[in-house]
């Protein structure tokens, strides 16, 4: 059975500064999307250059900071942060929704078009293929917080993990089944998913193929952004199934998560958009 390997979530201690290992995988994220965009810029025809796409980064980086944590402290977990109102600035320790990071990003991104003048879905196409792999960073870090883990999972999985910061979760589900007590008897914890390992390659790798695949072709103004909504979406939707769900506004249920309600809109708008987009000539890649 495979047990967690309970990094220290502190890479480096620096006196009474401690760089965490989360942060340093938001950072990795955007040293890639700086590393990519520039790729980008090179070998197509946009009208960004390095300094815009350093702006645009400066301005995503706000975006997904402010989003993602409010979005934690909105859709997730309303009732502990309002409890603890300074937590809400510790974002060194995780704790940050994807879906509310989204929606800053959108928002910084329509006030850089604005201010550029230029269209919103042209500034969308082109970064949309640059964000799955800084997503992937990211569950790399919940992995290493320990955080975010799966469902309970059979013990004849191979890679079936014990997760022992999930002592007082396994404990209440194990009360609730004489299967699970077996379990948590046996092993000392109870095998789960390692879920932010499937989203690494869901919502991530398999993600960032996709649209960088598809970005390399003519594609009506729009299609992309379109590709990557349906994507995260779904792929999102499929990972949850394996993830333990969040509380969230809409309470605790195994049937239908939190996260997939956040997911079904992204589906449904995408569609959408795509087939909109369509009837529009193709543009270059």
């Amino acid at each position: 059975m495979l047990i967690h390997p309970q990094f220290d979530p502190i890479a480096i201690q620096l006196g009474p500064l401690g760089v965490h290992w989360y942060g340093l995988m938001y950072l990795a994220g955007f040293i890639m999307f700086l590393v990519l965009g520039n790729r980008r810029i090179k070998t197509s025809q946009t009208f960004l250059t390095s300094k815009l796409l350093d702006d645009l980064l400066m301005y995503g980086v706000f975006g997904v900071v402010l989003g993602g944590r409010l979005g934690q402290v909105l859709f997730y977990e309303p009732g502990y942060y309002f409890s603890h109102p300074l937590e809400i600035l510790a974002v060194w320790k995780g704790g940050m929704s994807f879906h509310g990071g989204f929606l800053g990003v959108l928002i910084a991104v329509a006030l850089f078009a604005r201010k550029q003048g230029r269209s919103f879905w042209e500034v969308t196409d082109f970064i949309a293929p640059l964000v799955p792999l800084g997503l992937a960073a990211g569950r790399i870090g919940n992995f290493i917080n320990g955080e975010l883990w799966g469902r309970p999972a059979e013990p004849t999985l191979p890679w079936a993990m014990l997760f022992p910061q999930a002592r007082a979760d396994d404990v209440a589900m194990a009360q609730q089944s004489p299967e699970l007590m077996s379990q948590l008897l046996h092993y000392g914890a109870l095998p789960r998913h390692p879920s932010q390992l499937y989203e690494f390659l869901l919502e991530g790798l398999a993600l960032f193929a996709i649209l960088w695949v598809f970005s390399r072709k003519p594609r009506p103004l729009g299609q992309v952004s379109a590709v990557f909504l349906i994507g995260y979406g779904a792929f999102r939707f499929i990972s949850e199934y394996f993830r333990m769900p969040d509380s969230g506004i809409f309470g605790q249920s195994f049937t239908i998560s939190m996260g997939q309600w956040l997911s079904l809109p992204m589906i449904v708008i995408g569609a959408v958009l795509f087939a909109y987009f369509g009837k529009r000539p193709p543009r270059a890649a």
